[in-house]
């Protein structure tokens, strides 16, 4: 996996949530508290999330075949989708129905000492993995805004385990409100009401997740800016314009590009062929991750247009 792809933080975070999965099953085992196991299940979920990025990175390297030309990058896509899926389907509606669950049947909680310790405790270790996650992602987020960052970025894992972790620490609040509320008031709804609160807030985090993996999964093109760096980088030394020009991202480290550009009529072929060549490799030197270049030369019959 690239650099761009996060490892440091998913291995981070895969640590954080099997130890913290681990100890709120024990804490529910002890205390008998929903808001603890639909946050273990949450854990839970978490952990195999980060097991299959990992997967999908190691299987995004194999080397292209005759079936699959352009490779395997796109793997890292589908992996972040499922993961997506999971978080909704093992976190938020496994919490949903716990919540509604203990709603129409509260239990009292026992040993909320342990509930809360174990609680404090998992903040702490969500805590270290989101400083990871944020550490590793800010040198690619830039100036930029985080919720920029998560909408544009095409390496899924960071805003993948940026999101679950901020979603975990809200979600552990929640639990500790809940757990807080019921020991304060003696009414156990207060630990039903902060399970359905993980529940609606892991459906909001895995509803965006699914929302962008789709869009990258089924191709994305490069952004205005980017499109602006190649279409600059192809103009000159015997290019006079770009007619049209396509994009796709292939995977998070490799971009498409497909262009019909304007040469001279008085050019022979062998000159066309070195303007091709050299401005494939201003391209590439401009945008790294365009390894893919096809250029189409063509006399320019039309003014300048919309590319």
């Amino acid at each position: 996996m690239s650099t761009g792809g996060g490892t440091t933080a998913i291995v981070a975070a895969l640590a954080a949530n099997a130890g913290i999965a681990a100890a709120k099953f024990v804490g529910f085992l002890v205390t008998g508290s929903s808001s603890i196991l639909a946050e273990a299940v949450h854990s839970v979920a978490d952990t195999s999330n980060q097991g299959l990025l990992l997967l999908g990175g190691k299987r995004s390297q194999r080397e292209a075949t005759a079936k699959h030309p352009f490779g395997y990058g796109r793997d890292r896509y589908f992996y972040s989708f499922v993961v997506a899926l999971l978080l909704f389907s093992l976190g938020a509606v496994f919490a949903l129905y716990e919540g509604a669950h203990k709603l129409h049947s509260p239990e009292e909680i026992t040993s909320p000492v342990v509930a809360i310790g174990i609680l404090l405790v998992a903040i702490v270790l969500e805590g270290f993995s989101f400083r990871t996650a944020v550490r590793e992602s800010r040198p690619l987020k830039g100036a930029g805004s985080w919720w920029r960052f998560i909408r544009q970025s095409k390496s899924p894992e960071l805003p993948v385990v940026l999101l679950e972790d901020s979603g975990a620490l809200v979600g552990l609040v929640f639990a500790l409100a809940g757990v807080g509320l019921t020991v304060l008031t003696g009414e156990p709804m207060w630990d039903a009401i902060g399970t359905v609160g993980i529940g609606l807030l892991l459906g909001v985090i895995a509803i965006i997740l699914i929302v962008e993996t789709k869009s990258l999964l089924i191709g994305e093109g490069s952004g205005p800016e980017e499109l602006h760096t190649i279409c600059t980088a192809l103009v000159g030394r015997g290019v006079d314009r770009v007619i049209h020009l396509r994009t796709q991202y292939l995977g998070p480290d490799e971009l498409l590009v497909a262009a019909k550009i304007a040469v001279p009529s008085t050019m022979s072929t062998a000159e066309v062929a070195r303007v091709i060549d050299e401005a494939e490799a201003r391209v590439r030197g401009a945008v790294p991750a365009a390894r893919i270049i096809y250029l189409e030369p063509d006399l320019d019959r039309t003014p300048a247009g919309t590319i």
